[in-house]
């Protein structure tokens, strides 16, 4: 079904692309956030079903937004081009999706994120 997303990625071709990939997975994207403090505001006060979160944003890492997130009981899921590795204590059992993903391979992330509800 069609989930409401936010994106949080600094790269905008990235984020163009995902968007686009989102769109053809039946989903809406809400808003497209590139960095920390955007991004955080966001998290509180958008009207989302998930969240998908580049770990590095421009130098500072999304773990603020994650908590947010998951301060309001919204899942997420983060993507990362260092797959695991990039991720820190009390986030390590997180869905990550590793970049360059595929079309499949983010909509296998998206459905595990939703289904497993509100991160640990």
């Amino acid at each position: 079904s069609s989930r409401r997303i936010l994106i949080v990625e600094d790269e905008m071709l990235l984020a163009m692309n995902l968007e686009d990939m989102l769109i053809d997975l039946g989903h809406i994207v809400v808003a497209t956030a590139t960095r920390l403090p955007a991004a955080t505001a966001m998290a509180q006060t958008l009207d989302i079903d998930l969240a998908i979160l580049d770990i590095n944003l421009a130098g500072s890492r999304s773990f603020p937004v994650a908590e947010v997130l998951r301060a309001r009981n919204v899942p997420f899921i983060f993507a990362s081009g260092y797959g695991n590795h990039g991720l820190i204590d009390g986030y390590r059992d997180e869905i990550v999706v590793a970049k360059p993903y595929s079309l499949r391979q983010l909509e296998t992330a998206i459905e595990r994120g939703v289904s497993a509800g509100v991160p640990s």
